[in-house]
């Protein structure tokens, strides 16, 4: 799905988790000539995470005390030549904790992005879904071109910290120069330093991984949670394979129909709702909001504070300032969920004082950078992935003559959105659809909720979703909400569906409104 400015989408779970901690390769050997579904899994205790996948620590325990395991995969680096060199796609599980007669099979999650590593993310987020494992080993993995799945790789850390601080909405010729520059310099390090993976990531490249991993766990049906991007994943793996999909959910749904410009400008009106959400939310505390009177000053004021910034930079996190674009990217951030308003009201109070530090680290939050200075591989999987998935390239000119409808959907995100329609123009692999195709006539029923308040996948692409999986697949659930997603909301009405029907293969009512 398409980024907002100098990063990605990502998917809520991933960014929390370093959210927190903030605040707080290809084998040759003869292995693609045997069946690839024969293969066995070696799992074992999780390892410490890479650096690719976020450096952070060993997953923790289970609530019942066992522990995460881990286990790689073998799947064919060009699924058009089956039989030729292997990959290893890095897999982790949770073994159910039923009774075993009771047990489905196995829940395979994606949680968004493109890029976040689903080895890192399910286990820091384990226990929200317990309920599950009842009934389901619950997987999840790091697709390929991510984390510890041959992981595509462009810009060091230095360089990264460079590539975030450049101005992602030029004022003039020098400026615009500049980001050109850098998006190109960042795309040609993609080429030299990933492997050659880069025309093999695409989105249904990793949908014929999940089919690989579906029968290598042996199950005949595939159960998914896919959350944000993770549901464009889980569309075309039900327009590949049909048939084989069995329970399926689709959280923070990505609209199945918009070309890259057409989805930015939905993100764009989508963070602007939840900003003005933000907003309205802050001045109706009985204690006072302390970055202003009205929902009107409170946008007022960060206008003012994202103008001042483009010219003066304040202290972030040392030796870092905080720009203009680090800036926006931070409250962005904060937006993808009501538990992160509290920061955006503080950092802002922070930064009307001087001191941009929460904002920045924010900011890192977005852009997968630990408090080491250690980036993870997630923004160089994500640019990477969109632009093997969309054919979409843009011109500097015909973003400007954009720039006025992208202003009128948000003064404060539009400019940025805008110009991060160019990071695919340089990219050295062509893409492959103007969206994706997610029709799948024959398909079990796949549950597809949308959240009215979600700023990165507005709430019609459930609607679309629906439509375009076909008659008798989609059914819509609707959730009257804020954030990025709805089940981790803890609405119980949105859980008691989703649970029922992974649980129970009761399909709710379509068009049923939780909230």
């Amino acid at each position: 799905m398409p980024n907002p400015p100098r990063t990605r989408a990502a998917a809520l779970t991933a960014s929390a988790l370093l959210l927190s901690s903030l605040l707080a390769g290809c084998s040759d050997d003869d292995s693609g000539e045997k069946d690839l579904t024969a293969q066995e899994l070696s799992w074992k205790d999780c390892p410490a995470p890479s650096q690719a996948q976020g450096g952070q620590g060993s997953p923790s325990p289970l609530p019942d005390g066992g522990t995460w395991q881990c286990a790689t995969m073998k799947a064919p680096r060009d699924w058009d030549e089956p039989k030729g060199d292997t990959i290893d796609i890095e897999l982790i599980r949770a073994k159910a904790s039923g009774d075993e007669n009771q047990r489905i099979g196995s829940l395979i999650f994606n949680f968004g992005g493109p890029g976040g590593s689903g080895v890192t993310t399910l286990p820091s987020f384990g226990d929200k879904y317990e309920t599950l494992r009842t009934r389901y080993d619950l997987v999840s993995f790091d697709p390929r071109g991510v984390g510890r799945s041959e992981p595509v790789r462009c810009e060091n850390d230095q360089q990264l910290d460079a590539y975030f601080q450049q101005d992602s909405s030029p004022d003039d010729a020098a400026e615009r120069a500049e980001l050109l520059d850098g998006t190109k310099e960042f795309n040609k390090a993609c080429e030299k330093n990933s492997n050659g993976m880069l025309p093999y990531v695409a989105t249904t490249d990793a949908a014929r991984d999940m089919d690989l991993m579906r029968q290598v766990l042996g199950d005949d049906k595939l159960h998914y949670f896919g959350i944000s991007y993770g549901t464009e994943l889980g569309g075309v793996y039900a327009h590949l394979f049909p048939k084989s999909v069995g329970r399926a959910v689709f959280d923070a749904v990505v609209d199945p129909t918009q070309n890259t410009e057409g989805a930015t400008l939905g993100q764009v009106k989508g963070f602007q709702l939840a900003l003005g959400n933000f907003a309205a939310d802050c001045t109706s505390k009985a204690g006072g909001c302390p970055i202003g009177d009205t929902p009107e000053d409170v946008k007022d004021r960060i206008a003012k504070l994202l103008e001042d910034l483009d010219s003066k930079p304040i202290e972030g996190v040392f030796p870092r300032q905080l720009t203009q674009s680090a800036a926006t990217s931070g409250i962005a951030q904060a937006l993808y969920s009501q538990d992160f308003w509290p920061y955006l009201t503080q950092g802002l109070e922070q930064a009307y004082g001087g001191d941009g530090s929460i904002l920045m680290l924010l900011s890192d939050s977005l852009n997968g950078r630990n408090k080491n200075g250690e980036y993870s591989n997630i923004t160089a999987a994500n640019i990477s992935i969109n632009c093997a998935d969309s054919k979409s390239r843009y011109t500097p000119e015909y973003v400007e003559q954009q720039l006025p409808e992208f202003r009128s959907a948000s003064s404060l995100f539009g400019d940025s959105f805008a110009w991060s329609l160019l990071n695919c123009t340089d990219w050295p692999v062509a893409g492959a659809a103007d969206h994706p195709d997610v029709s799948a006539p024959g398909s079990a029923p796949i549950l597809v909720v949308g959240n009215t308040g979600d700023p990165a996948t507005p709430y019609e692409g459930a609607r679309r979703m629906v439509e375009a999986l076909g008659k008798g697949v989609g059914v819509e659930l609707t959730y009257r909400g804020q954030g990025h997603g709805a089940y981790n909301s803890k609405d119980r009405c949105v859980q008691a569906a989703v649970n029922g029907y992974l649980l129970d293969g009761k399909v709710p009512a379509a068009g049923t409104v939780c909230g």
